[in-house]
């Protein structure tokens, strides 16, 4: 049997190369006689640099405001005159410092993207594509305007655009979110990231008072547009500086040849941190399954977490969804031990399938 690995990052625990890794060990454990082929994925939040380097184009360190301000590591990818960068390489939750509270929730900034797409620009980029996804900020990327624009209000938003005029920007996000109301980037979001109630009042009436500036600025409303609310409202922004939205999933998918590798699989087997119901607007392993599904081809995930009912994963086209947590006994043991957790468990789940299903 041919199985093709191909799972997403794991929270802050694995990288995508690292879970496929994994995954790949404990599979062979399990069924040595079938042939992997391992594609790292992405859906445009932590990893999309790393998977994409393997793929294309060198890596280039730059320094960059932290969300916090303090300065942090970067790196973003040229490939010819197309550069690829990620909005949690300069402000990812990973970037705090420590456990979120309201305080970073509130106070964390997109400054540091600004200053990455700069940095390209600069470089002789005529086309941006930046990875949204796993911000720690929900500024809705006014701190990227204010690297760009030179300040955060109308004038500084007609200033980034002319800066950035004859570049291609597009917008790599994780989900299809708004950036207000109910499903916008403060309400579902805003909690992951640390904020309390307040907090997430707060944060939503900035954004709303904020996506007012961009919609005067650009001539058109983008806080309800798809991808608006990715990585902290950071996608309206670039909307409203030109930028055109694509699936982060599709972009590494291209990348990676994953048509090709899935018109030659007999089964998927993909993962990420929380299979949630995040997972189904526009993350990974759901975009992977729908495209699995076009080939006849079943797609099992294994994740960190599994907050899904067994419905709406056979809704999504999953043929089955297992959790590490579950495995391991306890969310500390999946996470301390999460290479060894995930290999154990994959090598079960080999033992245990057949062509037919389990």
């Amino acid at each position: 049997m041919r199985v093709l690995i191909a799972p997403d990052s794991f929270g802050d625990t694995l990288t995508a190369v690292e879970a496929a890794a994994a995954m790949a060990a404990g599979w062979s454990a399990g069924r040595p006689e079938d042939v992997l082929a391992l594609a790292p994925q992405s859906d445009g939040g932590p990893g999309f640099v790393d998977v994409l380097a393997a793929r294309i184009g060198e890596p280039i360190a730059a320094t960059v405001d932290g969300p916090l301000d303090r300065p942090v590591q970067a790196r973003w990818l040229a490939a010819g005159d197309t550069a690829y960068l990620e909005s949690a390489q300069a402000c990812g939750l990973a970037l705090l410092g420590g456990p979120p509270d309201p305080r970073t929730a509130v106070a964390a900034h997109s400054r540091g993207v600004g200053q990455l797409i700069a940095a390209a620009v600069d470089a002789g980029a005529g086309t941006v594509v930046i990875g949204l996804g796993g911000s720690g900020c929900t500024d809705g990327g006014r701190g990227l305007v204010e690297v760009l624009g030179g300040g955060a209000d109308r004038a500084a938003v007609v200033s980034a655009r002319e800066r950035l005029a004859g570049i291609r920007l597009i917008a790599a996000t994780d989900v299809r979110n708004p950036l207000l109301g109910e499903h916008g980037a403060a309400a579902v979001f805003g909690p992951q990231k640390g904020a309390d109630a307040v907090a997430v009042e707060l944060l939503e009436r900035r954004n709303a008072e904020w996506s007012r500036v961009l919609e005067s600025a650009g001539g058109r409303r983008v806080a309800d547009d798809e991808g608006a609310g990715a990585a902290g409202g950071i996608g309206a922004a670039l909307l409203a500086l030109g930028a055109t939205r694509e699936s982060g999933a599709a972009v590494v998918a291209t990348h990676t040849g994953q048509e090709a590798l899935l018109a030659s699989a007999d089964l998927v087997l993909t993962g990420e941190g929380r299979f949630d119901h995040q997972s189904l607007r526009g993350k990974v392993v759901v975009a992977l399954a729908e495209a699995a599904g076009r080939h006849g081809v079943p797609t099992v995930v294994i994740a960190g977490q599994v907050q899904l009912d067994a419905g709406a994963a056979e809704g999504a086209g999953l043929r089955a969804v297992y959790s590490v947590t579950d495995h391991a006994g306890s969310v500390r043991l999946a996470m301390s031990d999460a290479a060894g957790q995930l290999r154990a468990l994959t090598e079960k789940v080999a033992g245990q399938w057949s062509p037919g299903g389990r």
